[in-house]
């Protein structure tokens, strides 16, 4: 940014398109590290292991749950806090309140850029590295998906033990509703619908009353 008025900064900073506000999202390293990849800070991403510096929750060290490009902040698992109605939510933290400590390997273009400029011998730890990651994203992936099966399979069976469970007299009566239930749907579709034979109603004129001739009148013939 070439400009010192911090008024242009802020304005660049805000109205800056996506993928330059996703580059600016970055947190510096733990010191072991840097020593490692000769940098001092790189764009966070989901699945970063980082340690929180200031704040209510300094000293916190887990996993980035999730970046928010807009906000400019971080979802850290395990810093939540409870809103009025006593539900919890991800509590967001800002990405230069954060150091990292442990990195994400599984992303190739991320592997690239952190290469560049390292020796064989790095080169060949960050490639070991990120084999040991994806193992174990895989397993992780794995046994989440065993999980949800044994859910899904104790749910099925506990359906079907409240069906043994029912007395033979609420099974009858649960067939004898549903065969009245069809047999009224059969019914219904063969009685053929009645059309309306009533006349319509003729239009009646409206009766025109005569005139009767008025007093002057009849006193005039008499004479």
């Amino acid at each position: 940014m070439k400009s010192i008025n911090p008024g242009k900064q802020r304005k660049k900073l805000y109205n800056a398109p996506q993928h330059l506000k996703r580059k600016w999202i970055a947190s510096h390293l733990e010191e072991n590290l840097l020593l490692k990849y000769d940098k001092r800070s790189i764009p966070v991403i989901k699945g970063d292991t980082v340690k929180v510096m200031r704040g209510s929750f300094k000293g916190h060290e887990d996993k980035i749950a999730g970046v928010n490009v807009k906000k400019r902040t971080l979802e850290i698992e395990g810093i939540t806090m409870s809103k009025a109605d006593g539900n919890k939510i991800a509590k967001p933290i800002h990405h230069s309140n954060v150091l990292i400590t442990k990195l994400n390997l599984t992303d190739k273009w991320r592997r690239k850029k952190l290469e560049k400029g390292l020796t064989e011998e790095a080169k060949k730890e960050i490639e070991k590295e990120a084999e040991m990651q994806l193992k174990q994203a895989e397993e992780e992936k794995k046994r989440l998906e065993e999980e949800a099966k044994a859910l899904k399979d104790a749910e099925e069976a506990e359906e079907s033990v409240e069906e043994k469970d029912l007395e033979p007299e609420e099974k009858e009566k649960l067939k004898t509703t549903t065969k009245t239930e069809t047999e009224k749907k059969k019914e219904m579709k063969k009685q053929p619908v009645k059309k309306s034979t009533a006349k319509k109603p003729e239009d009646k004129k409206p009766q025109t009353k005569k005139k009767t001739p008025s007093k002057t009148v009849k006193e005039k013939e008499e004479k």
